[in-house]
């Protein structure tokens, strides 16, 4: 087998999965495992190493299928993924700068979007500056969003990429909705980074829309919010103003405006 030539080893994972490859192909196709090889290239800069590092390398925090993915790509230029393991990939892909598997996984990623993932995938969109991908994944939240704000990965979210999700006017699901959701969302990332809850929420929190809301609606938040102070008091103070005067009252207009799915109150 042409494994038989293979002289560099590799023990993957807490498996400790033993793979085999061969020292040039990795170096000539990506050169963070030329670093690692100590292989240095016919006119590079750095003169080699008499002894390249004997090995077998330890790579303790990576899956066997995830490495193996990344094998594969290094050797055929293709890649054969699932919905397990793209988003590990990716982050592979991004740490040892292959940007053409990045784009593969991105394009898988983007392919088989569902409810329970978009989240996690948005989340490492943003990560690694995938920008398409992001455009992609919030437009599928957008579609979905009654489901997608019950899962485990929209509790899992930075409150920076949260924010980004609240800013869009095309959320299919109501107001009331949304503030439970994110009430629910903060108190996960408060436990998380045993952080006070007004704490972690400060910046999701400045993008719910409460003049949407009837004044009973509004009565009962406040009611809630004396528990967690999730909402600073001074922005319900504002969403009863607006009430009041209707016009002008000091609220942007931007937290004035329905979304997609906001439901019709008198």
């Amino acid at each position: 087998s042409p494994l038989s030539h293979s002289d560099v080893t590799f023990v993957v994972g807490r498996e400790q999965q033993k793979v085999f490859a061969h020292r040039c192909v990795l170096a000539c196709r990506c050169q963070a495992f030329q670093g690692m090889l100590g292989q240095g290239l016919a006119g590079s800069e750095d003169p080699p190493s008499s002894v390249p590092p004997q090995g077998p390398f330890i790579l303790g925090n990576v899956q066997p299928e995830v490495f193996l993915a990344v094998i594969e790509f290094l050797y055929t230029n293709s890649v054969t993924l699932n919905s397990h393991i793209a988003l590990d990939v990716l982050t592979s892909s991004v740490e040892y700068g292959l940007q053409d598997l990045c784009k593969l996984c991105a394009k898988f990623i983007k392919d088989t979007l569902s409810v329970e993932q978009v989240c996690e995938a948005l989340q490492a969109a943003v990560t690694y500056g995938q920008a398409d991908l992001q455009q992609d994944c919030l437009a599928f939240i957008e579609g979905c969003t009654a489901a997608v704000v019950r899962t485990q990965g929209f509790h899992e979210l930075s409150d920076v990429v949260l924010a980004r999700v609240l800013r869009s006017d095309r959320l299919t699901v109501d107001e009331l909705d949304l503030v439970q959701a994110v009430r629910e969302w903060a108190h996960v990332s408060s436990a998380v980074l045993e952080r006070p809850v007004p704490e972690v929420a400060a910046l999701p929190v400045q993008e719910l829309r409460l003049p949407l809301l009837a004044p009973g609606e509004l009565a009962t938040l406040e009611s809630h919010n004396q528990r967690d102070l999730l909402i600073p008091v001074e922005s319900i103070a504002a969403a009863w103003r607006s009430h009041a005067l209707r016009k002008g009252s000091g609220v942007p207009s931007r937290l004035c405006r329905p979304r997609r799915g906001t439901r019709p109150r008198d």
